[in-house]
């Protein structure tokens, strides 16, 4: 895959998600639950957004993300997004970012390219539902189960393309304008969970301890891009000792990157794993809104 060893930490982490939720839904299965498949078509869904995001799925130059900070300063992959890229030209030549900014600022659209990327796969299992839907002939309490799924599609559809829309005008206003010193969150993932809890039913209390929460969670991945970086480093000077032949400077080197190694994979699982958790929590209220 020529990975890199950011990239096969993120890997292990995502498929050890996956993993999870896969034995979760055949224990399910098992108590005779899913009947209407929904549970499976996002372990697929989700499968599906794992091969691409790290080029397993067959196709040239389909990874997403190649790692999670720019190198040398320089981003490392394109943004397939004709609006994105101007705003990214715009914002690099303005002189209104630091090179810790313009990195913060790459994330952001990185992360905006990713939400897309996930729309798109969502659009495309909606899209191939709904044909078969369309081609039944004779109605059924089956069909009218998978009419609610399509219906919960859709209405996961309209979250996620507000989202896009949120992302968009955020990158616009800060691209033009700079960072604003005052933003109570930096990182992307955070911001838009924010944005999304600003917007759900949540009473103030429950608004105020959601924000405490994001402070927590925004901490924790500071420290997974911290140990990122530095696995990155060690393993650039593991490449560097194993040509200088020192066979104890190579083992001190091999335990440092291993030790790196797992902490970041251990990081990153419980990273998303967060993530998952506190995006389910506001699609509920998001939902709740909509009744």
């Amino acid at each position: 895959l020529h990975l890199s060893a950011v990239k096969l930490a993120e890997l292990h982490s995502d498929l050890k998600i996956q993993e999870k939720d896969e034995l979760s839904w055949k224990k399910m299965k098992a108590e005779g639950l899913d009947e209407d498949g929904e549970k499976e078509a996002k372990l697929r869904r989700n499968l599906n957004v794992i091969m691409t995001k790290y080029g397993m799925n067959g196709k040239k130059d389909s990874q997403l993300v190649d790692t999670n900070y720019i190198k040398d300063g320089t981003e490392s992959d394109t943004l397939d997004d004709p609006r994105l890229e101007k705003l990214w030209s715009k914002a690099k030549t303005s002189g209104k970012f630091s090179d810790e900014e313009l990195n913060k600022l790459w994330r952001e659209f990185k992360h905006h390219k990713e939400k897309i990327h996930e729309y798109n796969i969502l659009l495309e299992t909606v899209s191939r539902t709904e044909d078969i839907h369309k081609n039944v002939i004779h109605p059924s309490e089956e069909n009218l189960v998978k009419e609610e799924i399509l219906h919960n599609k859709h209405k996961e559809l309209k979250e996620k393309l507000r989202s896009i829309n949120q992302g968009f005008e955020r990158l616009r206003k800060v691209s033009h304008q700079g960072y604003d010193t005052t933003s109570e969150f930096e990182e992307p993932r955070v911001i838009d969970l924010w944005d999304m809890a600003k917007s759900a039913n949540f009473t103030e209390k429950e608004l105020e301890s959601f924000r405490e929460e994001l402070k927590h969670f925004e901490a924790k991945i500071e420290k997974h891009h911290h140990y990122q970086k530095q696995l990155e480093i060690s393993h650039q000077k593991l490449k560097h000792v194993e040509g200088t032949g020192d066979k104890e400077h190579l083992n001190r080197n091999k335990e440092k990157y291993a030790m790196l190694e797992e902490k970041t994979k251990e990081l990153g699982y419980k990273v998303k794993k967060h993530l998952q958790d506190l995006s389910s929590r506001i699609s509920q209220g998001l939902q709740h809104n909509e009744l």
